[in-house]
């Protein structure tokens, strides 16, 4: 059997550093034990164009593994040349990188490692709302210079007290974010999303739900969105949703790249309706170098928090995802039944609604 595995390249820091798993140079660890088995792995970052390992090797591949953080894009059209493919699995969570709907379409499996970094997200989510709102980012780029004016950054810096936040998306993520915001007694926590919370569960965080999304975010003064990647939310969040957004207010994404329209948020940002924009998700992954995200700034020269795709890759994190992959493909080769929280798409038809309403 041959397993394809794309993940990124680690050069020194993975040699340095065994625990950074997802990486081609550490193997998410699968190496030995597989070949133990008599199987075979493929593990390459190459994954674009024709000529690439990726597209070479999916050809006769069963076993695809792929990574959020240096994603393989399985598209329909790669899909119907990979004739041996049984199985997909992300080490991580996200699987929009694969065409899920040509899955069902040829009985190909979709799991991810669901649950194996949503911690670490939700950790990332706060530190980014936070720089954007303290105007972090600016204060410690004037000491790299060697100045000091702090009314230069006072004049742009706020408390998260007392202030209105508001989630897209209240799954494993979004509402390990609301839990973490609760002790910085904001004015109100909000959410929107199409499954409402149990009664108990909104009640423990004191959250409310918002059911039109327009009106939400005109009511935050923050918004993260934390919702999965689909038909239903690419573009969710375009020129005509941040016209309603309020004058001055800061938005976070570490879900999807695509989720947000590039262009309009920086338009955004240039013209002071947004006052920052912050996470590690691109709409293509690595980010170009003349990508817009990178150096777009709001009118004081502030409001960037971007940073590379890493917020669910943390050392602790790659241990989960790394055991979750491995557990993943021991119950494909013997057979066992899957953990059912994994499954996205099974024998022809979807298992997760976390994909939108199907």
């Amino acid at each position: 059997m041959k397993v394809l595995a794309i993940l990124y390249r680690g050069a020194k820091a993975a040699t340095a550093e065994p625990r950074l798993l997802g990486t081609v140079e550490n193997q998410l660890g699968l190496r030995s034990w597989l070949s133990s088995l008599g199987h075979e792995l493929v593990v390459s970052d190459d994954k674009e164009g024709p000529n690439s390992d990726f597209q070479k090797h999916i050809a006769d591949a069963e076993v695809l593994i792929t990574t959020p953080f240096h994603p393989g894009y399985l598209t329909a059209d790669l899909m119907e040349k990979a004739k041996n493919l049984k199985i997909c699995i992300t080490a991580g969570v996200g699987s929009d990188h694969i065409d899920l709907n040509a899955a069902v379409k040829k009985n190909v499996e979709v799991l991810e490692v669901s649950g194996s970094n949503v911690t670490s997200v939700a950790e990332h989510v706060v530190m980014s709302i936070l720089l954007l709102v303290r105007n972090f980012v600016p204060a410690h780029e004037m000491i790299e210079r060697g100045d000091w004016q702090v009314s230069d950054i006072a004049r742009n810096a706020f408390d998260l007290e007392n202030k209105v936040i508001g989630t897209i998306g209240a799954g494993r993520i979004g509402y390990r974010v609301l839990q973490r915001l609760v002790p910085f007694d904001p004015k109100e926590l909000l959410y929107y999303d199409y499954a409402p919370l149990p009664d108990a569960v909104a009640k423990s965080v004191n959250v409310r739900r918002v059911e039109d999304l327009k009106e939400f975010v005109s009511q935050c003064d923050v918004v993260t969105v934390n919702c999965p990647l689909h038909e239903g939310t690419h573009g969710l969040v375009n020129a005509e949703l941040l016209s309603h957004f309020k004058k001055g207010s800061w938005l976070v994404n570490t879900a999807r790249g695509a989720i947000c329209d590039k262009d309009a948020v920086a338009q955004a940002l240039k013209s002071g309706h947004l006052n920052g924009y912050a996470g590690d998700v691109w709409n293509v992954q690595p980010a170009p170098k003349d990508h817009i995200w990178r150096s777009m700034k709001n009118a004081l020269g502030g409001g960037n928090g971007m940073v590379p795709h890493y917020s669910g890759t943390t050392l602790d994190a790659q241990a989960r995802y790394a055991q979750g992959t491995r557990s993943i493909l021991e119950n494909y080769l013997t057979g066992k039944p899957q953990d059912p929280q994994n499954i996205i798409v099974g024998q022809g038809k979807y298992e997760s609604k976390a994909y939108g309403q199907r």
